[in-house]
């Protein structure tokens, strides 16, 4: 591995490290999260479009790439609502570890991956291992039924969203769409659920001309930077899928400790041990995954 391809497999760290700690610093509810976050999503797309001159896909494969975008959008949404039961330090490690399920037994029961017995054994054993380590994530000291219901309400609301990251992921393989051509149709898709969710709420409340909205684009302009050097760092030529893919989990990692640092979402000198053995869970057991042939 060269020391570019590193440089550039590690740009999910950054940014999918960061998003949602600046997602959240920023403030505001789901609505103007996902608004903000598609809309400067939707202008780095556009961007690398206009500078790259990839072509713009039609027919299936733009359907396929919108409804991508679409899949994201709702799993953010449910991601974002999770944020305000238990932090994005505790949902963070919570939402990855489903993300991960979803893949896996996606590519398991639809895709024909892990092939033989042994395969298996190690692929579910990895799964539950992922699941020990998210669980840790979100282990407290001090069990209160208030905190413990909200728990259990942002872990429902993260499983729901999974439906969408799922999408996000399947949709484009449906068709033989590259993931840079899909990219601009994929934010397109993203902003259109984000607008008609935006619209939804305009009774209480109109987003759209919200300050922390439009501040929200920034946090948006990470979510692009790490989607798109994922999708350059999985090339063949680069770092291939498999160590692309492993590369951007770390994120997992920034995100929980940058939510426990800047948005004081303490814990205590135990639940940070407990954290850390869970994270480190959640990597190995994502790295197994990947690498089972």
């Amino acid at each position: 591995m060269n020391v570019v391809a590193l440089l550039i497999g590690l740009g999910p760290l950054i940014g999918w490290g960061l998003f949602p700690t600046i997602a959240s610093k920023f403030g505001g509810k789901p609505v103007n999260q996902i608004i903000g976050t598609t809309i400067g999503t939707l202008i780095f797309a556009v961007v690398f479009y206009l500078s790259t001159g990839h072509s713009f896909p039609t027919g299936m494969d733009l359907f396929f790439a919108i409804l991508s975008g679409a899949g994201w959008s709702f799993g953010q949404i449910m991601t974002f609502k999770a944020f305000e039961y238990v932090g994005s330090s505790r949902a963070m490690p919570v939402t990855t570890a489903f993300q991960l399920l979803g893949a896996s037994l996606w590519g398991v029961f639809a895709l024909g991956n892990w092939p033989g017995i042994s395969h298996k054994i190690i692929g579910f054993s990895a799964l539950v291992v992922i699941l020990i380590g998210a669980r840790m994530t979100v282990w407290s000291e001090k069990t209160e039924a208030t905190s413990s219901n909200y728990l259990k309400k942002a872990v429902v609301i993260l499983l729901i969203g999974e439906i969408g990251y799922w999408l996000y992921s399947a949709a484009p393989q449906a068709t033989d769409i590259g993931g840079k051509t899909a990219f601009l149709p994929q934010a397109i898709g993203m902003v259109i659920v984000a607008v008609v969710y935006g619209l939804t709420k305009m009774k209480k409340e109109n987003a759209f001309t919200n300050k922390v909205t439009w501040l929200q684009i920034i946090s948006g302009f990470f979510f692009a930077f790490a989607a798109l050097t994922y999708l350059i760092s999985a090339q063949p030529d680069m770092n291939g899928l498999a160590t692309g893919f492993v590369l951007s989990q770390t994120s997992v990692v920034l995100a929980t400790l940058t939510g426990i640092y800047f948005l004081n979402q303490r814990k205590t000198s135990k639940e940070m041990v407990i954290t850390i053995i869970g994270l480190v869970l959640i990597l190995v057991a994502a790295t197994v995954t990947v690498f089972i042939k």
